[in-house]
């Protein structure tokens, strides 16, 4: 045989039109596989998309299709909602040109879009693991049968010879649909075009046409001899049931390209049926055909179509049983059951006595059991419950069932009110998903109002519409909304009054009562006189009460109340209300410090929860600061800014946040100053005293000198003291203490403390001179020089660890500058220390050890 390649071009229906061709060979095969799904009926400037395509497929098949093998292949075209339905309808071969078009002619749009499958049976049908293949896809949507189109086509590219894939786009409806079929092309490097109206489709294939048809010949190359093949054993059951799945089993392996199909005894060599590729296997499943009778299994070369091996199979019916109720009401859930299960995808499905073979209705896949609730057709008349073959959508056991009028009664009252809730009751339900509903009298079937499903109640409450006037409520079947049973209600026009005062201040609470109430979901509010029905501002649903509290708006002007009845958002009464501009004063210091706690007081409070509000001087409306709610308070301390400044107290109207009072102020820095030693050493206590202090929630923080403001390291509140002992951190260093304001974390004053080692001698104001080293009990001279003079100066000795005043031993100095001091029995670490007892300072210390 002839190898030649082939060419299909897979005609679905995509968004911009641009040029392309398709370059052949003057003897290739050409496969025309067409859309018949349902969204072919959408239409296009007043046309359906299958028409557009009908009137211009002789622009694809020109003179050139008289010359080539072309066939058709067609998909959805037969059947709703089966993902399978992909047949070819003609042949390749010479001279198909009419029957290719009288076929498209005869295609009746149907079912789902499954153009992953049919692209792949495409390339399948073109060998195109083994020769050149391409795929001209024109589609008017997405895949519907949840498969991947992109990573087929990435899947085809990798395995094919030469594979490629041109796509065509009519009427997609986006850009989900052109991005899906787009990837297609992009993956295996052909490309993408979009037709979003006739002409520009009739363009897009004459353009193909002319690309095809301008293709010069290829010789004829000469004849190759086949080599001879190798043979295959393969191994299957003796018999199948129609439609059923059985294991099958092959060796040796040859190439993962070959595959195992089932057809009918005496095929023609190369076609198929039912097939699984072998890959990498040596046994899988294959599905038996639908119809019986003998077939045989074949295994056949990827590359020649050559039947490798072949084993004998015959294909017995099945013995299958369906059941159901002779009769059943219209829309009710009734129980199918069955015997003889062939595949669990195979289903049962309710249709008109005598419907076409793959019609269905309501229905149920078996899976794994063997009994299931379908639900009845809407209409009354003669049915059958079908068992389905899965495989070929054919009718294995059918019963009779007579669906038959439902009794269904509904009750409600004669006369509701607008908006108001009222009680629907019903007899003989049908599905607890069917529902009441309450429309205008006279309404289309299958319009609907304000409605409730049935369940498995009967009664339940509806709420009447907004307009008054005559309805009917009525009970409507789930199954095609049909309506059962209906009765005649009249919605009258409720009597709502509203009343509140004639005049508030802006942003103030105010009480609103109300008579009449319809429902408790209604709602009274506040708006401009006049706005527009539906407008609302602040409001209160009347829930079970007789009165609520509204806020006035924070502008004055007239408005007015609203009973607005949540059907609708009808005003049911209103009333008119006038909002005036409240007196309100505010006061406090001219000067404040920063960070201080200070007092601002304030007259004609609106609401306790306005708030007095510190910002910047000329600051926006709005803009928040430091605050406080005014409660029921006339006064309060509120902390001011750490930064110096202008700024001003408002007084802020919570409602719409406007300042209605503000008096300006001026904000100072404080004087604040640390006292602390400029040395001490490692384990001693470190004593801070300040003055000047501003907040008792500031704080006085010690950290390594050089470490920025925001870092905290040791510190603690000021409070109420003046003075406080602090750890001396644990490693020699010149470290800062420092005074914050609690407001902003502000630096007010610093101080520099040096950390010494442990055995360091201090010296401030004094020095002193004395052995490093004593033996316990012994006396050892001590003298010293000193640049003050107080009336108590004295020489200690005292435990390394002992409070400054605290002592072993003293001596006071007289006149001299040098005592003799006996040393402890005890040995250990001491200290010599020269105090001022007068002024309470330390002027001197030296660390001694006693052994």
């Amino acid at each position: 045989m002839t190898p030649f390649k082939r060419t299909a071009f897979a005609l679905a229906c995509s968004s911009a039109l641009s040029s392309w061709a398709v370059a052949s060979s003057a003897d290739e095969n050409v496969m025309v596989v067409f859309d018949g799904s349902n969204s072919m009926w959408g239409q296009i400037d007043g046309t359906a998309k299958i028409e557009i395509a009908r009137s211009v497929m002789d622009k694809l098949l020109g003179e050139w299709a008289n010359d080539r093998q072309v066939g058709l292949m067609a998909y959805g075209h037969r059947r709703r909602g089966d993902c399978t339905d992909i047949e070819t309808l003609v042949e390749p071969g010479a001279g198909a040109r009419g029957n290719i078009l009288d076929r498209i002619n005869n295609i009746t749009p149907t079912g789902k879009t499954p153009l992953t499958e049919a692209v792949e049976q495409a390339a399948v049908a073109l060998s195109y693991t083994d020769e050149p293949a391409t795929v001209v896809l024109i589609s008017d949507g997405l895949e519907s049968c949840e498969r991947d189109p992109c990573a087929l086509a990435e899947a085809l590219e990798k395995r094919g010879v030469d594979f490629t894939a041109h796509v065509v786009g009519f009427g997609l409806g986006g850009d989900e649909d052109t991005a899906s079929l787009s990837c297609i092309a992009e993956k295996t490097g052909g490309e993408f075009l979009s037709a979003r109206n006739a002409s520009e489709l009739e363009t897009a294939l004459s353009t193909v046409s002319t690309a095809v048809a301008a293709a010069a010949p290829e010789p004829e190359p000469e004849p190759v001899p086949e080599p001879e093949l190798a043979k295959v054993t393969i191994s299957g059951p003796d018999s199948a049931i129609i439609g059923s799945e059985f294991k099958v089993s092959w060796a040796p392996l040859l190439n993962d390209g070959d595959y195992i199909t089932i057809v009918p005894v005496g095929t023609d060599e190369g076609v198929y049926g039912n097939y699984l590729r072998v890959a990498k296997k040596s046994e899988g499943n294959l599905r038996a055909p639908a119809d019986f009778g003998l077939y045989e299994l074949r295994y056949v070369d990827g590359k020649s179509k050559t039947t490798l091996g072949s084993a004998p199979i015959e294909v017995v019916d099945a013995n299958v049983t369906v059941s159901a109720p002779e009769t059943v009401v219209r829309g009710a859930t009734f129980e199918a059951s069955w015997t003889g299960a062939v595949d669990k995808g195979d289903y049962i499905t309710i249709v008109p006595v005598g419907a076409d073979e793959g019609t269905y209705g309501n229905y149920i896949t078996v899976r794994d059991k063997s009994k299931n609730t379908l639900k009845a057709a809407a209409d009354p008349g003669l049915y059958e419950v079908r068992y389905v073959l899965r495989e070929g959508a054919k009718t294995l056991a059918s019963t009779p069932v007579e669906v038959t009028e439902a009794q269904v009664t509904v009750a409600a009252p004669e006369t509701v009110l607008t908006g108001q809730s009222f009680e629907v009751s019903w007899t003989n339900a049908v599905d607890k998903g069917d529902y009441v509903t309450i429309v205008p009298v006279g309404a289309d079937e299958g319009t609907y109002g304000n409605y409730q499903t049935v369940n498995d109640k009967d009664k339940k409450n509806l709420k009447a519409p907004a307009d008054p006037g005559m309805y009917e409520v009525r009970y409507v079947l789930r199954e095609g909304a049909k309506t059962m049973a209906s009765t005649p209600v009249e919605v009258a026009l409720a009597e709502v009054t509203v009343s509140a005062p004639a005049s508030v201040v802006t942003g103030a609470p105010f009480e609103v009562s109300y008579t009449g109430t319809v429902d408790k979901g209604d709602y009274v509010t506040i708006v401009p006189m006049g706005a527009e029905e539906g407008t609302y501002g602040n409001y209160q649903t009347v829930s079970n009460a007789a009165k609520r509290e509204l806020k006035a708006p924070a502008d004055p002007g007239m408005y007015e109340i609203r009973y607005v009845l949540r059907e609708g958002a009808k005003t049911m009464a209103s009333q008119a209300i006038e909002v005036t501009e409240p007196e309100i004063t505010i006061s406090g210091p001219a000067t404040a410090l920063a960070g201080a706690d200070t007092r601002f007081s304030w007259t004609g409070a609106v609401a306790n929860n306005d708030y007095i509000n510190i910002v910047p001087m000329g600051a926006d409306d709005g803009q928040f600061g430091t605050y406080v709610t005014v409660n029921k308070r006339s006064e309060h301390d509120i902390m001011v800014p750490g930064d110096p400044g202008m700024y001003e107290v408002r007084y802020v109207l919570r409602e719409g946040a406007k300042t209605m009072a503000s008096h300006a102020f001026e904000v100072t820095l404080p004087e604040v100053t640390i006292d602390a030693p400029d040395q001490i050493r490692l384990g001693d206590t470190l004593r801070v005293k300040w003055s000047g202090a501003v907040n008792k929630r500031d704080y006085i923080n010690l950290v390594p000198i050089g470490t920025d403001d925001s870092t905290y390291v040791d510190y603690f509140s000021v409070r109420s003291q003046s003075e406080h002992d602090m750890s001396v951190p644990s490693a020699t260093g010149l470290y800062e203490l420092r005074y914050m304001l609690n407001a902003n974390n502000r630096v007010i004053t610093r101080h520099t403390v040096e950390v010494l080692p442990a055995e360091a001698a201090l010296e401030t104001g004094a020095s002193l001179t004395a052995p490093e080293n004593a033996a316990a009990g012994s006396t050892i001279d001590v003298s010293w020089t000193v640049e003050s003079d107080s009336a108590d100066q004295r020489i200690t000795l005292a435990k390394a660890e002992q409070a400054i005043f605290t002592w072993i031993s003293a001596i006071k100095i007289a006149d001299g500058t040098s005592v003799q001091i006996q040393m402890p029995d005890a040995s250990g670490v001491y200290e010599l220390r020269f105090l001022d007892v007068s002024n309470q300072d330390i002027l001197a210390r030296q660390v001694i050890k006693v052994e």
